[in-house]
């Protein structure tokens, strides 16, 4: 699976934790950065990554920041893109089931390295089952027609 990757200053950590495991788990990933601890601003970053996802160049994005909420409310800017700010397994796996989430967005000061790996391998592993699923989906995206103009 082909994953869009990006963080600010306070994801780095994670990020590159992320990096790691998905290449020992074989995906391919891009990297929108960015790779330095200096202060930056999330929309810089987070942006890219949800317009590849949302355009097919990736098939899905983690995004990361220090608390998963900036670079969430980014990513959900983008038509197409459906960003779930995930801090625990439960989420990411109904995120992925119910929502068709494209889209995860972690917090590395809210969890631990671990727990967030475990968070990445549920929500890259969970299918979506459709179904009345697809319609609450569908709806979302007329949403998205009416307002993201």
């Amino acid at each position: 699976m082909k994953i869009a990757l990006a963080c600010d200053h306070g994801g780095l950590n994670l990020k590159r934790e992320i990096m790691e495991y998905l290449k020992q788990n074989g995906h391919v990933y891009v990297d929108y950065g960015t790779d330095s601890f200096d202060s930056c601003d999330y929309p810089d970053f987070a942006l890219p990554a949800a317009e590849a996802v949302a355009c097919g160049e990736c098939e899905k994005g983690i995004i990361v920041c220090s608390t998963g909420i900036g670079v969430s409310i980014v990513a959900n800017k983008v038509r197409g893109v459906r960003c779930a700010h995930c801090h625990d397994t439960y989420c990411a796996e109904f995120t992925r089931r119910h929502n068709d989430a494209n889209v995860l967005a972690l917090g590395e000061k809210v969890v631990g390295t671990g727990y967030a790996l475990k968070i990445v391998e549920t929500f890259l592993t969970t299918g979506f089952e459709g179904g009345r699923h697809q319609r609450r989906v569908d709806k979302i995206a007329e949403i998205e027609k009416k307002y993201c103009k």
